[in-house]
């Protein structure tokens, strides 16, 4: 794919019944490993990246939470973005590739910035979802019955005892 192909901001998506300008997401946009190690070569080469800046790193790294108790009284919005539960992006651990799933917006634009805190406050709607994950309710009704029928297998699948108490050889629970 060429340089000028990969830089290209991707189109807003205008679903039915939505006007431009009417609540328009833009689609996620997806780097590979590859792509972003090369970026970074070619700062590092020119200078652009700050030696002040990668402390700072180093420093946020240390202070970032490790358990769930840790991170639910944080700050908000959440600014661990490489937490696997963090919603503005995603890394495919096969690839290593990140899909950004708001390409135009920063993470202090975001009105949820983690899966943790969703999950808690309990049930949503499809419509609620899609517009935090940035997808429609069609396909978040499509990877919840992929997920239900996962789970739906996994569960056939486990053995079964027969009465309970009688899990173990002698027969005493």
């Amino acid at each position: 794919m060429s340089e000028a192909k990969r830089s290209e901001v991707p189109e807003p998506v205008v679903g039915p019944g939505q006007v431009e300008g009417d609540g328009i997401r833009r689609r996620s946009k997806t780097m590979s490993r590859k792509e972003i190690a090369r970026d970074l070569r070619r700062q590092r080469q020119s200078g652009v990246l700050d030696p002040e800046l990668d402390g700072v790193m180093r420093e946020i790294e240390v202070s970032r939470p490790h358990a769930r108790a840790e991170c639910a009284t944080g700050p908000r919005p959440c600014m661990f973005i490489s937490c696997k539960h963090h919603l503005y992006l995603d890394v495919n651990p096969a690839t290593g590739s990140i899909k950004l799933n708001f390409p135009d917006k920063e993470v202090w634009e975001m009105g949820e910035t983690c899966a943790l805190d969703v999950a808690d406050r309990g049930g949503i709607t499809l419509e609620e979802v899609g517009a935090i994950m940035n997808l429609t309710r069609e396909r978040i009704r499509q990877v919840e019955t992929r997920g239900l029928l996962k789970l739906r297998a996994i569960a056939e699948d486990e053995p079964r005892s027969g009465k309970p108490g009688l899990d173990r050889p002698d027969g005493h629970s």
